[in-house]
């Protein structure tokens, strides 16, 4: 049995699935990915892995609006090309799955018109009620929000392409056109809770020489990128009180400074240097340790006394479930992805995206009596637990197949 992944930047969201498909007997793993984005190094040997490549366009003369479509064709032709391949060669694929956002299974049914085709749907754009128009200092014209709309055109198209779709979120499946959502099955890629996991006794030394444990107070953030979409303006200012009002704390702050989701800032600077600006931030306690090797990033977990999260109403973080999974005590923002695992003061304390003074008194809240708090970040991982194991994603992916195959 032969299972095909699409994924521009494979592995992606599906690495938990191909490593357990890789495990089950009788199957063949085959990806698709293109290879100026990849990480493909993540992947083993016994991979069958297939790039691409697309030839970059001067787009000064397309309607702005059709550029991502342009560009979701030209990557659909690309797979094609790979596909055609295959076919000669006599592989035929007993499955595939790909993720619908970058349009590279469009033409996918046309070379193997009776593949059952999964679809990874992630996040449907609206011009109003997600992300877009979220944050005031970012005004949006009508222009942009007529622009927004049409970046779904390759997304329906893919849709329509796909036997079955998966999304990893009940509210990311609910931005889909209610007609659409019906198809969706909701499976997130789930948390190895054996991996990600609380470690009292942590120890965890800074790149300055500072040895921190447990018994520190340590606020730790963590994003791929220091933007506005998770939050940073918003953490950054409520760093600077939280330093004011505690004086023993450490702030560790993980990301990079290059943006992932938030327009490019105008000044030229990053995220970081403009939102630092006019900020009192004593450099021996506030540390920024830009992106970091994944177990690094699990032992700032282990260390947190408290972990800020903060969302626009978009794709929920690996590292917010992750956080929970640690027993962090969260402070997150209020926002609908957030809201769909946090209760306040169940699991998580909950604030306002904006307020940076909330966040700075939840951070006291927790400080003045950490133990009693310690409860939030035990029920956080116990919802992990409850809910969001990987083993429980990859039954569910199971089943997904053996309906699917079951039905050809």
């Amino acid at each position: 049995m032969k299972i095909l992944f699409i994924h521009c930047d494979l592995p992606g969201q599906f690495l938990p699935f191909m490593q357990c498909m890789a495990e089950s007997p009788g199957w063949q793993v085959y990806g698709i990915y293109d290879q100026q984005k990849a990480r493909v190094c993540k992947l083993p040997d016994s991979f069958t892995l297939y790039g691409y490549s697309v030839v970059a366009q001067d787009y000064a003369a397309t309607h702005h609006y059709v550029v991502d479509l342009d560009r979701s064709v030209r990557r659909a032709q690309a797979v094609v090309r790979i596909l055609q391949k295959c076919r000669a060669q006599g592989i035929e694929f007993d499955l595939a799955v790909t993720h619908t956002g970058w349009g590279e299974s469009l033409y996918f049914k046309d070379i193997y018109p009776n593949t059952p085709l999964i679809g990874y749907a992630e996040f449907f754009f609206h011009a109003q009620g997600a992300d877009v128009g979220f944050d005031p200092a970012f005004p949006v014209s009508l222009d942009f929000q007529l622009q927004v709309k049409t970046f779904n055109a390759q997304l329906l198209l893919g849709l329509n392409e796909c036997d079955a779709l998966i999304s990893p979120t009940a509210w990311q499946k609910n931005l889909f056109p209610p007609r659409i959502q019906a198809d969706i099955d909701v499976i997130h890629e789930g948390v190895d809770i054996d991996i990600v996991h609380p470690e009292a006794f942590i120890n965890f030394t800074l790149p300055n020489g500072v040895c921190l444990s447990r018994a520190n107070q340590v606020v730790t953030y963590c994003a791929r990128s220091l933007e506005p979409y998770r939050g940073f303006p918003t953490f950054i200012k409520a760093v600077e009180l939280i330093c004011q009002q505690h004086p023993q704390c450490h702030i560790v702050i993980v990301g990079a400074d290059e943006v992932s989701y938030s327009p490019p800032p105008k000044s030229g600077q990053s995220y970081r240097q403009q939102c630092v600006q006019g900020l009192i931030l004593p450099k021996d306690r506030v540390h920024f340790l830009g992106t970091v090797p994944y177990q690094t990033y699990l032992q700032i977990l282990q260390l947190s006394s408290v972990h800020i999260y903060l969302t626009y109403p978009f794709v929920l973080s690996w590292s917010f479930m992750e956080a929970m999974a640690s027993e962090c005590v969260l402070i997150c923002s209020a926002t609908e992805p957030v809201l769909e695992l946090i209760r306040d003061r169940k699991n998580g304390l909950l604030v306002d995206f904006f307020d940076y003074q909330a966040i700075a008194d939840q951070v006291d809240l927790v400080f003045s009596d950490p133990e009693r708090m310690r409860f939030l970040g035990q029920q956080a991982r116990q919802t992990i637990m409850r809910f969001y194991q990987r083993k429980f994603s990859l039954a569910r992916y199971q089943n997904l197949i053996q309906t699917l195959l079951s039905d050809i």
